[in-house]
Parts: C-alpha cells; structure tokens; sequence
C-alpha cells in the first residue's frame, strides 16, 4: 500500500497537510479498521491516543443519539446540563476547581497560556514568559506551536508568538536558566508524546512543584495524551505524584469526539467575562459524550485492566526488543515507544500496515503503540505477532 505522493481524483480537494496511505478507511469497531475494498486493521493508533474506548462503542453511540435528540448545542452564554454535570464530576475526580471546555487539545493549551498570563498581570506584576520544553508538542495553534519544541517549526509561520523560554526535560539547571522575573509558568508534558514517549522522571516533577512553590509560579501539566486513563491512573499526575495547578485535557476525554478541558485550581483561576470563549464551548452533545466515557473509564476495575493490559505490551515489546536487537522500551499505562537504534520506522510502519498492524512512527527511529484501554489480551498478543513478523521482515532484506 504505497502512500499517496500526488493527487488523484478522490484525494484531489483535500489539503495534503500529511502523507497518508491510499486506503480509504470506511468502518471501525473496537480495535479494528476496515477498508472500503474490506481488509481489516488492528488499529494502534486510534486516532493517536483519541479513541479510548476503540471504534463506534456502543456507549458513545447511546449517548450521542440520547443527547442530540434534546439539545445540540444551545450557546456558550447559557448553562447546560451536561456541561455542568462533567465539570462538576471532573472537579471531582482531580481536585481541581473550575473547568472550560474546548473542542482540541490545542484549544485547551490555547487557554491554559491564556489563564497563566492572565494571572500573571493579576498578581505577578504583569509577568508572562512560560518556561517549556525541547522536543515537546502543545498543539498547531501559534501560540503553542510556539510553546512547543518541535525542531524546524520556529521557522514555519514567522513571526513567532514571543514569551517562552526552552529548557530540557530532566534538567532542573536548564529551568532555572530559563526563569526570568518576567516567568510566570512552567508548562510540561508528564510524558512527551510525539517525541516519542519520553517520560519526566518524578524527581524532576517533585522539584518543579518546589520550584514553583518558592518562586509563586504556576505548574502546567499537559494531559492532552497523558490524561483520561491512557497511564493506567484517571490523570497522569496521579501516576506521578505531583500534583499542578493548572491541567488541560483532550483527545480520549471524548473517546473519538471532539472535546478538550482547562481545568485550574481556585487561586489560579482567574478567567473574568470575556476573556475565554468559543461557540462550541461545552455544548451539550460533546459534553454527554465525555461524561459517559468518564464514567467507564475512571472505575477501579477498568484502571486495572489498562495497567494489566499495559504490563503485557511492555513484555511483548521488551522480548521483542531483545529478539531483534532493538533498542529501549519507554512508557506506562497504554503509551509505549520502542526505539529501533536506526532510522527505519517508517519501513517498520509499512510493513505492519501490509500486514494489517496500524502503528505511529513518532521519530524516523522510534515506534509509538497507543491501542484502546479495553484492549484484550488476545489484541496485545495479535498485535506483538505481527510487529514480530514485519521486523523479521526487515531483517531478511
């Protein structure tokens, strides 16, 4: 299945914003894909960590069909039920104590910029700049494209959007030669995701939450990926420890639905009318969506299940690792990177799609594995199956 390197008919009137293969995708139920010519996929992409629940589950499908029969979406200037009802219930599970919904993660990392230099001239005396980190992924927005640390993108859409300064993930001395007396804010991924799967280390976490205690700066976490279960706990600082002030969340909070939140803590929260907004701002369709996916996932029991789910693709990927002669195995939960010690993902990628394996190359020499939470053990094993056989494929050329 080679991908589509010019245009033709059917792919003609859609931007070519990515390489994409030439299959056109039609179906989707729980771990699979299936084509319009009708092959099936194991799919471990799921939307890039989206779907956490997999394809068409029947939870979301109820809830959308109950909800749109009663209200879409009413105005972001008026209250509605489940708009209420998921902010309340998030508040609840994190601790944290006011929410804004948008529609992308990069909407919610649009606003959690936003809150922080709001507060900033509220009580730091106009301060601004938000230290973040090389390598890491905010969203496509300018802003947090340009808080982003994605090489080559500061020369993309110029100028670029002032006031954050790089450090190094791990690297307490590099934060603290990125502070000013104009910082306001640390923002960080618990796990930079499309750098392929590089956790913080929780001492570096712990002290950032000192630092920013001392110094009276906002810690930001970034759960867009992180968020939602995807770690084996409901949010990534519980899996860590370390608890932010402020936190946005995404992609699996809706389970394939476009749904994000800001959620910060009362001292921080110091949004005032008119500063936030969005006509899709916590409409009630997206936001019966997310409740029943919040509701599934937050148990105990389905908790278990990922972390269990996840020892088991963390063995898979380890013994395949020492069979090939690849390189480190880095993640938790359901979000995994498998380094293969040469440019090659793209191959690897391409082998497994032939295969029908839909994997992510998030670095020409790293792999990302990110299949739904209610994965089986039977799925883990087809899918480490078959990324066996494309590497063995590999190999023999």
């Amino acid at each position: 299945m080679p991908t589509t390197t010019a245009p033709d008919a059917q792919f003609q009137h859609l931007m070519p914003v990515t390489a994409r293969p030439a299959s056109i995708f039609v179906r989707g139920q729980g771990a699979w894909l299936w084509d319009e010519a009708g092959r099936r996929y194991l799919d471990w992409l799921q939307g890039w960590a989206v779907n956490s629940l997999g394809h068409s589950p029947e939870l979301i499908s109820r809830a959308l069909q109950e909800q749109s029969t009663r209200l879409l979406t009413p105005s972001p200037a008026l209250y509605n039920l489940p708009a209420l009802r998921l902010a309340s219930r998030l508040c609840e599970l994190s601790g944290f104590d006011q929410v804004f919904f948008g529609s992308t993660g990069a909407e919610a990392n649009e606003g959690a910029i936003k809150l922080a230099r709001k507060w900033g001239r509220v009580a730091r005396g106009g301060a601004f700049e938000i230290v973040t980190f090389a390598d890491a992924f905010h969203g496509r927005n300018l802003a947090t494209m340009a808080a982003s640390g994605k090489a080559g993108w500061d020369a993309l859409f110029p100028p670029n959007v002032p006031g954050f300064a790089k450090a190094r993930l791990n690297d307490l001395d590099s934060v603290l030669a990125a502070l000013s007396p104009r910082s306001v804010a640390i923002l960080l991924e618990p796990v930079q995701g499309e750098a392929g799967v590089r956790p913080a280390t929780p001492e570096f976490l712990r002290a950032l939450r000192r630092l920013c205690d001392e110094r009276g700066l906002l810690l930001m976490f970034d759960e867009v990926q992180t968020g939602c279960a995807r770690l084996g706990e409901l949010f990534g600082f519980q899996h860590f420890g370390v608890e932010p002030d402020v936190m946005t969340l995404g992609k699996g909070l809706g389970g394939g639905v476009p749904i994000s939140a800001l959620l910060a803590k009362a001292h921080c929260s110091v949004f005032e009318h008119g500063d936030q907004g969005g006509t899709y701002a916590g409409n009630p369709l997206m936001c019966a969506v997310a409740l029943a996916v919040l509701e599934q996932i937050g148990t105990p029991e389905f908790l278990a299940g990922v972390r269990e789910r996840g020892a088991q693709l963390s063995q898979g990927l380890r013994e395949l690792s020492r069979r090939h002669g690849l390189g480190e195995v880095r993640g938790a939960g359901l979000l995994w990177a498998l380094e293969l010690g040469r440019d090659e993902a793209a191959a690897v990628v391409e082998r497994c799609r032939e295969l029908g394996l839909l994997l992510n190359a998030a670095r020409p020499h790293c792999l990302r594995f990110m299949p739904r939470l209610d994965s089986s053990e039977p799925e883990i094993a087809e899918g480490m199956r078959l990324l066996d056989q494309a590497l063995a494929q590999g190999a023999a050329h």
